[in-house]
Parts: structure tokens; sequence; C-alpha cells
């Protein structure tokens, strides 16, 4: 076990890996049944989100799949094109990129370097794309789910967009 294994794997840490693992599972076998559907979650020590319309029993169903699924060995299902993680990672890269372009430098005005700052973002932009989902299957989520299942779904509807909130526990 590496060091950012063990670090990783530390309370709460490794708890929300884990969910965060079972969610985006959850939210791949939805778009499967739902494919036009806009889903989101948000994963913590308790649990997950699940933000937007999708019937509780459907849920319920996708999260038990996606945990058996998981621990079939499905790894990939742990990582999501569309977390959050994909834009800091390209959102990091870009401002650190932009920042240097902007670094004191002999001779040139900060706005003769807008043309540098522009490319040197589009760049960045362009080859971090494989940088979210490599910190999504190393650091910020984990298909390991072990012995993880439902223990609670709830339906909230209060607002515009309905939530669910999923409990798992060993």
């Amino acid at each position: 076990m590496t060091t950012l294994d063990s670090a990783l794997s530390i309370f709460p840490f490794g708890r929300i890996r884990r969910h965060h693992g079972i969610e985006h599972a959850t939210l791949q076998v939805l778009a499967g049944r739902f494919p036009n559907r806009n889903l989101a979650g948000y994963s913590d020590a308790e649990g997950f989100w699940v933000v937007g319309d999708v019937p509780t029993e459907e849920l319920a169903s996708a999260v038990n799949q996606a945990i058996a699924r998981l621990q079939a060995g499905e790894k990939s299902l742990a990582v999501h094109p569309h977390c959050g993680t994909n834009f800091v990672a390209s959102g990091m890269v870009a401002g650190l990129l932009a920042w240097l372009a902007m670094l004191p430098s002999r001779g040139r005005k900060r706005s003769e370097r807008l043309p540098l700052v522009v490319a040197l973002v589009t760049l960045g932009t362009i080859f971090s794309q494989p940088l979210g989902p490599w910190l999504q299957a190393r650091v910020t989520t984990s298909p390991d789910v072990g012995t993880l299942h439902a223990h609670q779904i709830t339906r909230y509807v209060g607002s515009n967009v309905p939530l669910h909130r999923v409990l798992l526990k060993s």
C-alpha cells in the first residue's frame, strides 16, 4: 500500500471514496435506463445524494445493481465522465498556466500577453483531459465497496428538482 493509499483510507476519506464510487456507478446505471434524463450526485461520509427526477424504486434498483457490478469487478463504473473532479483538474491546470503566463516579464505588458494566456489555457485544458479520470480512479473514488449496501433511500420534493438521499451501511 502506498503512502497515498494509506492517507486516503483514513476515516472519513476511505468511506467517502467508496460512497463516491457507488454514486458514480449508480448514475451510470441510471443513465443506461434513462438516457435523456439529467441527474447529478454528491457524496459524503453517510452516503450520497441524487439530484434529479428519478423514481425511488428505480434508484433503489440502480444502487443495488451498481454495488453488485462493482463487487463483480467493474471498476470503471466508479469513474464518471461528468464528475466535478474532471472539471477541477482542467481548471487547476488552466489556471496555473494562466498564472504562469501573467508573471512579470521583461518588456511585455500584461495586455500583450493575452494571446499567450489564451493559447496556454486552451492547450492546458486539452492536455489535462486524462487527469480528471486518473484522479477519480486513484484519489476521489474507490470501486472497493466491500459489504456496503443501501440502508435507506428517502425522496425529498421541496423545490423544482427532486432529491434522493441514499444512506449506505456495511
